[in-house]
């Protein structure tokens, strides 16, 4: 069974591309066979899959309001398949509701990208009252700022929204942006103390249980 998950949300600069491509990586040094599905017309994905030569993960571009449709023609002898979520595009995030079996929204540690949820979180929850609780979602903090409190505050304000939190974030470092200049990933950058590689597995890990 392919398990379909789609990073979500209709605010530019929310993080979606890095944890979608470094989250599909990770499923994929687990062996799975993984497909990330980039559904912005602005091809940030297809940009990074280029960047790298295609030598990661497999990206393939589905920037339509088919989306739905057009997934099941992909989905063959896939165990992950992730959608890199297009900015302010109703008809394609509600395309990716639809067909998804997770939704993860990040979230800035801000009290804009708390607002800027609202819409988003009224598609999910229309579409899981009428589909028995399915699409499963979750908030996830992205590009968290250290010894601050201001991610544990924001944490609590999205707790408002009815959606679960995870416990697991990414912080803001440096070397998710130089890895992505490269078409590369944090868990590929060897250096002997990346934390940001344990974020991405942690991420991973709290995924797998979520979906059980």
């Amino acid at each position: 069974m392919t398990e379909i998950i789609a990073i979500l949300n209709q605010k530019g600069g929310a993080g979606k591309t890095t944890l979608s491509t470094n989250i599909a990586r990770s499923l994929q040094l687990d062996e799975c066979e993984v497909l990330l599905v980039d559904s912005d017309p602005q091809g940030s994905a297809r940009d990074w899959n280029a960047a790298g030569d295609g030598a990661l993960v497999p990206v393939i571009g589905l920037d339509r309001s088919t989306l739905a449709k057009d997934i099941q023609s992909v989905k063959g002898g896939k165990d992950f398949i992730i959608i890199d979520g297009a900015p302010q595009i109703a008809e394609l995030a509600v395309a990716a509701i639809k067909c998804s079996d997770l939704i993860l929204i990040p979230v800035q540690p801000s009290p804009y990208d708390v607002w800027a949820c609202d819409d988003l979180v009224d598609v999910i929850k229309a579409r899981q009252e009428v589909t028995d609780g399915k699409p499963l979602a979750a908030f996830i903090i992205s590009r968290a700022i250290k010894n601050t409190n201001l991610s544990k505050e924001v944490g609590e304000a999205l707790e408002g929204y009815g959606l679960p939190v995870f416990k697991t974030f990414t912080s803001q470092k440096i070397i998710y942006a130089k890895s992505a200049a490269t078409g590369s990933t944090v868990l590929d950058f060897k250096n002997g103390n990346n934390s940001a590689e344990k974020e991405i597995i942690s991420i991973k890990n709290e995924i797998l249980e979520f979906l059980k």
